[in-house]
């Protein structure tokens, strides 16, 4: 038969330090509970230690973790709260080896994360809640969701997990699932994931798609947010699968008919119709005709008389205008528009408003290089071409004659519908000179005059009726000039003898060494002058004049 000290011996060599055992609840205190676990005395455990200590009863079995079998008052220590850690560790190791995954509560934000209780307290970066990283973790506080073990160190007892793992292999799945399923033409929901210049990517469950901006809508558009948002769910059609690059192109616009596939019933041309200015470029403005459809003015078609430079100088963006459909382009999803239409076309009844030889009044509004512009009413301007403004003189800029603001009289000579234009003359209003320039001018007649240029090859010689005569530097004097400057001077008066008359080319030729030459000595001057070249000859206004002016301006 056993001793007392004998039983007691054996039945300590069942119990361990750091064993958990079955313990039975056998009395409950206010702040402890007293449990046997069938050693020679009784532990004490914190009612802190039990999640739910309002429900413990007397009799109630718990695990304890054995801390150590005596303190100093010979009291066995034992810990539920050990106990439990212990065993969900234990149950996470095989867990991470079976394949890790695992349920958990987030119930704190840390600093990079958060803390998940799994049965111990776990750690989540902040990277691996989500695909996206989140904006807003406090969200996530006090929910439960299905973790990956990714780490555990097994020393210091910490342990990794990942929610978006799960969450990528759950859209792999689901992404190869829908991509065998997908056909073009399907009708598919999706959340606007992403914005960008060129387009919005929705997330269709899994699998990202495309939707690009010229398959938003059948408007034309500036950016994609103008018509969707992150975050937004919509309605898409499939357009096109590439099941190798798992690339799938969706269409919005395509829910709806194509406005243009009725556009020339709805918009005939000659048609006259209201519309608003939405977007203003170099070459026309485009507006907006309803709902998907724009139609484009070309600035040519905005007036029919004025030069406009760019449409932003007439209109403006938003403006609510009328036009006149001058053409449809189906194909290419195109109407022509004009505004100028809407009024009649002053160049209809310019011809006969404006016959040639009709005597006009008008203010001159602009010059330049070949001549000047006068109003002839309002959006019909006149051109004097330098050529008509003077029958007898070599006319350079009009500025020599005609100034910005002048009221001039001219003469209609020609109305050009096609071009729309209408050439205008000063010097048709006289006699042109050279067709009786034998009443003024003869062959041997002695005349006086200031030099008004000078060139290289001679000296203009301003005459009566405001006729020029040029005067070669052969002559000038019986002696070989070199530098015609140091003989002649501008404005200088000087007497001359004509030598020649060219009613053709308009030419006069002088001589100033031959003012006291016999008939006989001219003609043999005339001799000459007439053997030049065409290069040298000195009568070859056209080309001295621009020399002359030349020379002018470098002096």
């Amino acid at each position: 038969m056993l001793t007392m000290e004998e039983a007691m011996k054996q039945s300590a060599t069942r119990f361990v330090a750091g064993e958990i055992v079955k313990g039975t609840i056998i009395e409950i205190h206010s702040k402890d509970v007293l449990v046997d676990i069938g050693y020679k005395s009784e532990g004490v455990i914190s009612t802190n230690e039990f999640v739910d200590s309002e429900s413990l009863k007397v009799g109630q079995q718990v695990d304890v973790l054995i801390e150590r079998l005596e303190n100093r008052e010979g009291v066995v220590v034992l810990s539920h709260e050990k106990a439990e850690f212990k065993k969900n560790w234990d149950r996470i190791l095989s867990i991470c080896n079976e394949g890790g995954i695992i349920n958990g509560k987030v119930t704190a934000i840390v600093k990079g994360g958060l803390i998940v209780n799994i049965g111990v307290e776990a750690f989540l970066p902040s990277s691996q809640v989500d695909v996206v990283p989140p904006r807003n973790l406090p969200d996530f506080v006090g929910k439960n969701f299905d973790f990956k073990v990714v780490k555990i160190n097994a020393e210091r007892q910490n342990i990794v997990l990942s929610r978006r793992e799960l969450i990528e292999q759950e859209r792999f799945e689901k992404r190869s699932q829908l991509l065998g399923s997908l056909t073009p033409g399907d009708i598919i929901k999706g959340t606007v994931k992403n914005l960008t210049d060129f387009g919005a990517f929705i997330d269709l469950n899994g699998l990202d798609g495309l939707l690009h901006i010229t398959d938003m809508s059948w408007a034309r558009l500036g950016h994609p947010s103008e018509l969707v948002k992150v975050g937004q769910d919509i309605e898409v059609v499939v357009l096109d699968i590439n099941r190798e690059k798992e690339r799938v192109s969706l269409g919005l616009k395509q829910k709806t008919a194509n406005p243009w596939d009725s556009i020339a019933e709805k918009f005939p041309i000659g048609t006259k119709i209201k519309g608003k200015v939405v977007n203003l470029v170099a070459y026309g403005a485009f507006v907006e005709l309803a709902p998907g459809i724009e139609g484009l003015i070309h600035v040519t078609e905005l007036s029919w008389t004025k030069r406009i430079a760019k449409p932003a100088d007439v209109l403006k963006q938003g403006q609510e205008i009328e036009a006149v459909v001058l053409g449809i382009n189906r194909d290419e999803q195109k109407i022509s528009l004009g505004v100028r239409q809407l009024e009649a076309n002053p160049w209809d009844s310019a011809a006969a408003k404006y016959p040639a030889g009709t005597k006009i009044k008008g203010k001159v509004r602009n010059l330049t290089s070949y001549g000047a512009f006068i109003e002839l009413e309002e959006g019909l301007d006149g051109m004097i071409h330098v050529s008509d403004i003077s029958w007898t003189r070599k006319i350079n800029h009009p500025s020599e004659i005609l100034q910005k603001g002048d009221e001039v009289e001219a003469v209609i000579l020609e109305v050009d519908k096609a071009n729309q234009r209408i050439s205008v003359g000063i010097k048709q209003l006289s006699e042109d000179i050279w067709t009786n320039i034998d009443n003024y001018y003869k062959v041997g007649d002695l005349v006086k005059g200031k030099v008004t240029k000078l060139a290289s090859f001679g000296a203009f010689i301003g005459l009566d009726h405001e006729l020029d005569g040029l005067v070669h530097i052969s002559q000038i004097s019986e002696d070989h000039i070199e530098k015609i400057k140091g003989v002649l001077a501008i404005d200088q008066e000087v007497t001359a003898r004509v030598i020649k008359i060219d009613r053709n080319e308009r030419r006069i030729g002088l001589s100033i060494k031959a003012a006291n030459y016999s008939p006989e000595q001219i003609k043999a001057e005339q001799v000459a002058l007439d053997s030049l070249k065409p290069g040298e000859d000195l009568v070859a206004l056209e080309h001295a004049f621009d020399a002359a002016d030349d020379s002018k301006k470098k002096e």
